[in-house]
């Protein structure tokens, strides 16, 4: 995500309690310091005369009081004699402006407002502070603010109050803590009994008009005080006034607001206990609330460095022209080192909307963020572009782009200059002397043709090409697509300078018109593949891809069974989540525990697609596959995260890997993944993002972020008695996610057999006639493979012919038994490692081991296998097959 719209670590909901500036002993030392609902506590317990004033940002408020009454008048109080309201500034959008005036003897509180707009003042306060722990920052088309209903001062304070739908954008937040009876210096005035009573019963109102609930987390006695009140009394058949003096003890109490992110069926039931039936419908969110438009298509930018794709991508999500130095890039890049040198080595997401005729990008006057896009596109179609490095020395970031996020579509950038090896400067001193000769650009288009994805060639830099080298270049294209059995349409470019209109013109729409009427005549409309010449700097062709983004084609919704069919794959889950991104930002809210600085929350967010099934609030997933304990242990060197199986990369410190640095792996890795005891954790989903806009549920093919909050692992007999002869808790740590693992909901059927999810240690493959080469490959070679969002490394077991669909028996090779890899030379002779060339007809099986984790791979999914790079190579020569077995 966005730096500009997820901030990674936003301020925690810690307890000032917990922290008090003249606390002489910690509170954890006190039994009574954490408090619950219904209990009591002393101020003694925590050793603290006074908080720490308020802070002027954060999830943290004080108030005196949340009455909307005036205070009564006091003789004595023992906590003040007088206690200032507030006098720290607040940023929008409510400045605090109002709090109580003055409390003390013969004093009190009176306020201009009326009941109901201190009632809306104090609840605008309250989603201040609820925002403060949110992670993701919303934009202007957010909904406003919820009027919050004013309680009949005749019904009772402890009367359940009906709860409203959860205000968009506070799913993530991780709530609020509100210290009712303390002045913002930190001093402890506190309330009686009955006005505590009544602010309490006011933030719930306040909270209930947000969808949010309240948990009295401590109540303390914090003083006494001594007040006068005027008692009627009727004597010799007059009534004649008495002054009748009154003592109480003042009580601070701290409450944490949070979002209700229950599922409807136990919010439903916790409702009937407090509410009639009748008035549920209304008052809770609908878990099967979507995004706003669902014609949602997910396009990866690819191409060589130095290509303009990142130029590309900057022109048409802000609608203006490059300098021709790289100006329009600049907003896009995440690294120092990416503007220092021209390269792109990370994944950059953008969205693109289309109304009608309408372009909405951060060029339209109310685009702000992700979230205005989505507002201003609630009827049209939403384009999520997703830039990739094109340096051979980020091979892993290339092949996330179009193999691992799965695109619909992929436009595959080359400069129109390109037509000569190693042209610019820039791919000269990148790829050094002895890579000058290798062609990038036939190196991914040939990659994009056999992974067969959907595809659209745009030509870059139309302002650089001269005649000849535009003429060699667009040669180059059309022989490889015509050479793939596709079908080339060139897009005759559009007139130039009008990249900041906000509107795809007709011209751009009949330019566009034969290759998109061409994909609905023909059987398979992704064999199409259209090519568009493009300037950044003159704005030439951008109208038109405008156009072409517009009009692409959605593939068919996908199901669990688009590889392979029921009868060979039965044991579906119901729903697959990939994740293709992580953050250790916790996505439920944390709770105000007894130790600010231990982590007691089990949540993350993670980012990915929705591979088929559907995914709402509240669903009960598991996550894995994990590795074992004893495995799962922080490497602290590239030496130790290798060997260590949970990040599953040997590319974190090898960008480039050669067969001979695959052999120094696989001897950190000689022992296969094997079947592990806790390969799946269960999780709650609290949290969903369709491209940042918060939604109840995510479907089939969308693209999004999850919050989950694991299940606490049951620790066995022996680790309790462990722990309770250490005097520890059990750990609460959340478990380590990586990159490649899935997200899944299992089926009633798997889930009434008692079957789980089963990941693999070893699979096989086959590859058709047009991946002959990698027969080439020998027994015990290790190899890289990429299936969907797995990347890992794995050593080859078979190689084998297949007939007609049998095995033929001129190569099979079967080194199961393999236990010293590094004597392969001697024990296999040449002849049986290479498998003979029978027939260019036949297809080819491959048996493949996983060298460091077990995986969830589907059958019948689709398989791209690279050998070790070297320097005189691009790295992306590779070979693309189909899984049809696998190995438990």
């Amino acid at each position: 995500m966005s730096v500009f719209t997820f901030d990674p670590d936003p301020p925690r909901v810690a307890s000032p309690w917990l922290r008090s500036v003249d606390s002489d002993k910690s509170a954890t030392s006190s039994p009574g310091a954490r408090v619950g609902p219904a209990g009591r506590g002393l101020l003694s317990d925590y050793g603290v005369t006074r908080l720490e004033p308020e802070p002027q940002d954060g999830p943290t408020e004080y108030k005196l009081h949340l009455l909307l009454r005036p205070r009564r008048k006091y003789e004595r109080i023992s906590t003040a004699t007088r206690i200032c309201g507030s006098t720290q500034a607040r940023p929008p959008p409510d400045p605090k402006t109002s709090r109580a005036a003055t409390v003390g003897p013969g004093s009190s509180t009176t306020s201009i407002q009326t009941r109901q707009d201190r009632l809306e003042h104090l609840t605008t306060q309250l989603l201040w502070r609820l925002q403060q722990s949110c992670p993701y920052h919303a934009g202007t088309a957010s909904p406003g603010l919820v009027i919050p209903q004013l309680p009949d001062e005749n019904v009772a304070l402890d009367a359940p109050v009906k709860l409203g739908k959860l205000l968009p954008g506070l799913e993530a937040s991780r709530g609020a803590l509100y210290e009712i009876g303390v002045a913002d210096d930190g001093t402890l005035a506190g309330l009686t009994k009955d006005e505590m009573d009544e602010s309490l019963g006011t933030l719930r109102i306040m909270a209930a008009s947000l969808g949010c609930n309240v948990e009295v987390l401590r109540m303390l006695v914090v003083g006494d005080c001594e007040w006068v009140e005027s008692d009627a009394t009727e004597g010799f058949g007059e009534l004649k006034s008495r002054r009748v003096s009154h003592r109480a003890k003042l009580w601070v109490a701290e409450a944490l607001v949070t979002p209700d992110l229950r599922p409807r069926d136990e919010a439903q039931s916790s409702a009937v206990r407090m509410t009639e039936a009748a008035r549920l419908t209304e008052t809770l969110p609908d878990p099967k609330q979507g995004p706003l438009t669902s014609d949602q298509l997910r396009v990866t930018l690819t191409g060589p460095t130095t290509s303009g794709k990142s130029t590309l991508l900057g022109t048409l999500s802000t609608g203006t022209l490059d300098n021709g130095r790289g100006k329009g890039r600049l907003g896009l890049l995440k690294h120092l080192h990416e503007v220092a040198s021209g390269i792109t080595s990370s994944v950059t997401q953008e969205l693109v909307g289309y109304n009608d005729d309408e372009i909405v990008n951060y060029a339209h006057s109310g685009v702000e963020s992700w979230i205005d896009i989505h507002d201003f596109t609630k009827d049209g179609r939403l384009v999520y572009l997703l830039d990739s490095a094109g340096h051979p020395r980020y091979r892993r970031t290339i092949l996330r782009g179009i193999v691992g996020w799965a695109p619909q579509w992929t436009l595959l950038c080359i400069a129109a200059d390109s037509s000569a090896p190693g042209a610019t400067s820039t791919s000269l001193d990148g790829l050094g002397p002895t890579g000058a000769s290798v062609d990038l650009a036939s190196a991914h288009l040939e990659l994009c043709l056999r992974l067969r994805l959907p595809l659209a060639v745009v030509i870059t830099k139309l302002d650089l090409a001269n005649k000849s080298t535009l003429s060699s270049t667009l040669t180059k294209v059309l022989s490889g697509v015509k050479r793939a059995g596709r079908v080339p349409k060139i897009v005759k470019g559009g007139p130039t300078g009008h990249v900041a209109r906000l509107r795809v013109s007709e011209s751009d729409k009949e330019a566009v018109r034969e290759p998109l009427n061409c994909m609905k005549t023909v059987d398979d409309p992704f064999s199409v593949v259209p090519i568009l010449l493009t300037s950044s700097v003159d704005g030439r062709g951008i109208g038109a891809l405008h156009a072409l983004l517009q009009g692409l084609p959605l593939p068919s919704t996908p199901t669990s069974h688009d590889y392979i069919g029921a009868a060979l794959n039965p044991e579906q889950p119901a729903c697959l989540f990939h994740i293709e991104d992580k953050f250790s930002l916790p996505a439920s809210y944390s709770l105000a525990t007894s130790d600010a600085d231990q982590q007691t929350d089990l949540g993350t967010v993670v980012a990915g697609y929705l591979r088929f099934g559907s995914l709402s609030i509240g669903d009960k997933v598991v996550v894995g596959p994990f590795p074992s304990g004893d495995d799962d242990s922080h490497g602290t060197t590239p030496d130790e995260r290798i060997g260590n199986g949970a990040v599953n990369s040997y590319g974190l410190s090898i960008s480039h890997p050669s067969s001979a640095e695959l052999s120094r792996v696989a001897s950190r890795n000689a022992v296969s993944a094997s079947a592990t005891s806790g390969e799946w954790y269960t999780a709650s989903i609290v949290s969903i993002r369709n491209l940042r806009l918060p939604v109840q549920t995510l479907t089939a093919g969308q693209v999004g972020s999850i919050g989950m909050v694991f299940d606490p692992p049951a620790p066995s007999k022996q680790q309790d008695v462990v722990a309770n002869e250490a005097g520890a808790r059990p750990s609460t740590t959340t478990p380590r996610l990586r990159k490649g693992m899935v997200l899944a909901v299992p089926s009633q059927h798997m889930v009434s057999s008692g079957l789980s999810l089963q990941a693999v240690s070893g699979l096989t493959a086959v590859f058709d006639k047009e991946n002959q080469e990698v027969g080439s490959l020998t027994v015990g070679s290790l190899v890289n493979i990429y299936v969907a969002s797995v990347r890992s490394a794995a050593r080859v077991l078979r190689v084998s012919r297949v007939q007609n669909g049998e095995n033929g028996d001129a190569c099979d090779v079967v080194a199961d038994e393999i236990d010293d890899m590094f004597g392969l030379a001697e024990d296999i002779s040449g002849e049986s490692r290479v498998c003979s060339a029978a027939s260019t007809d036949d297809n080819i099986e491959i048996q493949l081991e996983l060298l460091s984790t077990r995986e969830w791979i589907e059958l019948g999914s689709r398989i791209l296998v690279l050998e070790g790079g070297s320097k005189d190579k691009s790295g992306l020569e590779g070979f693309v097959g189909k899984v049809v077995e696998i190995v438990e």
